[in-house]
This record gives structure tokens, sequence and C-alpha cells, in this order.
């Protein structure tokens, strides 16, 4: 509600105005729930046809998960609780993986539909409509509301649930900064940077150019080190899941022991920044090596115990 609409509203008696933030949540919250039969059988038959060739690779042929989380069950619901257009939307988008995309909104409903089937919710005489606006207000959980951002204990301590899975925090934040490291070995960060050529000044810079034109060499450095110290705890926050959806085991010691090496490389890769030579951190760059595959050894690093799982991600997170 705006700011503005609130100032027309402080003169109208309290009871029109309870009602008037009544109906506004109302329309904000799904009003039914995938108990209420909102997909037919033959729905998803169809989407059982699709499952099976797009998407049971994954996810295993029962839903249960393998290199990717499963999509029945508690630990699913958990994650999509709320509108069925937002589980369209992630499946018509961002599916299959390796070649998303290419389904169509009918195409990703279905599978939405055997979903729901394959979770023991019952059908109902209608298909699930494809439209999104139709699907809007039907939640997987009924009397689902939106998590909140962050909560605040007795303490008065704030606390931010996981936002990404591990690989999503290691690709977004650990790789990279380590790779940035790592290319001290090669490219001398007080070398002056590259100019770009003047008809580029104003373009967007690419991943490996990110901060030549803004920091000197050195600084970036600097910042990636830092990145791995700052981020190494996001590994122990609890509710993380793997890829494979397992829970992150952040009360495993080995896994906190590993955590802790990573936060204390990044601090003395820092340390090691500050000197300015290039061969002191050059050297360094084989503790940062060391430290990732101390817990990957351990934590990741499983070929062969799963048959046809050739990068092993049905086991990652495990010992």
């Amino acid at each position: 509600m705006s700011s503005r609409l609130m100032r027309l509203v402080v003169p109208v008696s309290a009871c029109t105005f309870a009602a008037a933030l009544a109906i506004h949540a109302q329309a904000q919250s799904p009003s039914r729930s995938a108990r209420d039969g909102v997909y037919s059988g033959a729905q998803a038959g169809r989407g059982q046809a699709l499952y099976k060739d797009k998407c049971a690779s994954c996810h295993g042929p029962a839903l249960a998960g393998a290199n990717a989380p499963p999509l029945a069950g508690d630990a699913f619901l958990a994650v999509w609780g709320g509108p069925v257009s937002e589980l369209v939307d992630k499946i018509q988008h961002t599916m299959p993986q390796d070649d998303p995309g290419k389904l169509t909104r009918p195409q990703s409903t279905d599978i939405v539909a055997y979903m729901l089937q394959a979770g023991k919710f019952p059908a109902g005489r209608a298909e699930l409509s494809a439209d999104a606006e139709a699907q809007k207000p039907i939640s997987l959980v009924a009397g689902y509301t939106t998590p909140p951002a962050s909560t605040v204990s007795a303490a008065g301590q704030r606390t931010f649930p996981p936002a990404g899975n591990l690989n999503q925090v290691m690709r977004g934040i650990l790789f990279p900064s380590s790779n940035l490291i790592f290319t001290v070995q090669t490219h001398d960060p007080a070398a002056p940077a590259p100019k770009r050529p003047a008809n580029q000044s104003n373009e967007a810079f690419s991943t490996f150019e990110w901060g030549q034109g803004i920091y000197k060499g050195w600084e970036i450095v600097d910042y990636a080190a830092i990145a791995l110290a700052e981020s190494a705890p996001l590994l122990l926050e609890p509710g993380r899941r793997c890829e494979n959806g397992r829970p992150v085991p952040v009360t495993d010691p080995d896994w906190i022991k590993f955590t802790l090496e990573l936060a204390e490389t990044g601090r003395a890769a820092y340390k090691a920044a500050q000197t300015r030579n290039q061969e002191v951190v050059s050297d360094f760059t084989e503790q940062i090596a060391n430290a990732c595959l101390h817990c990957h050894q351990v934590y990741r690093d499983k070929r062969g115990r799963t048959p046809g799982d050739l990068v092993n991600q049905s086991a990652r997170c495990t010992k």
C-alpha cells in the first residue's frame, strides 16, 4: 500500500481501515491450496511422461532426489510451499538444467500436476490452468505466507536464512574470488591495466575485466582475499542445502574444521597480498588450493559411488 493511499484512508474509521488491510493481505496471499484438487488425473499422466523424459535423470524416477533435490516430501515443500505459479515459472525458465527454456508453460504446468500427484495431493475434475494469473492464488501449502527476510532472536540477534544452496555460494563467491588470486601466478597486479577501446568505454565489464577500470590490481587481490575470509562462515549457516538437496553437514566436526581452515586461509591471503610481491602471493595460492582440496576430498569427490553419476553430485555433502 503506497504512502499516498495511506494518507487518504487515515480519516476513515478503524474498522474500515482494518477491513481494507485484510482485503489487501488476502490479495497478496494464495487463497487456495493444492489440497483442493487443482489438477486432473489425465493432466498428471501427461506430466509423468514429460518428467520421465526431462527430469528423472536428475531428480530421480520417484522424485526423491538424486543429482538434484527431491521434488516431493517435506524438504521440497519447505522450499516450494508458495504459489504454484512460481514453481511453474522455475520449471519453464530454468529446467532442464542442461537445456533450459525449451519447455512450454502448458508442459511445465503438466509436470507440476504430476509432482502434485506424486506428492499425494488429491486430483480434481478440472485441469490446472497454464495461465500464470490463474495459478497465483493457489499455494502448495495451505495458509502459506512469505517467509521473513530475517528474524530477531530473544537476545536481539538478527539472522538471515540461506538464499542459495551450497553450490551457488561456492560458484558465486568462493570460486571467482579464488580465481582472482590465482591469476597472480601469471599476471602482475602492479602492471598497468589494459586500456579499453574508446568505443567500449561505457559498456559493461566482462567477468575478467571486473574492477580493472575502477580499482588498482593489488586492490582487487585484497578484495578477493577478504571475500574468502568473510564468506567462509556462510558454509556453516544452518538450513543451507547442497545442490542435490542434502543438508549441508554444518555440525560435522570435519566440516567445521575445513570451514575454519578456509576462513584462516583467506585472512592469510590478505596478509600475503599486503607485501605487494607477486612471487609471495603466487606461492601462497597453493595454500588456497589445499584448503579447498581438503574439503573436496571428504565431501565432494566421490566418483564411482553412484552408477551413472559421473560428477558424483548425488553423494555430495556426505562422507
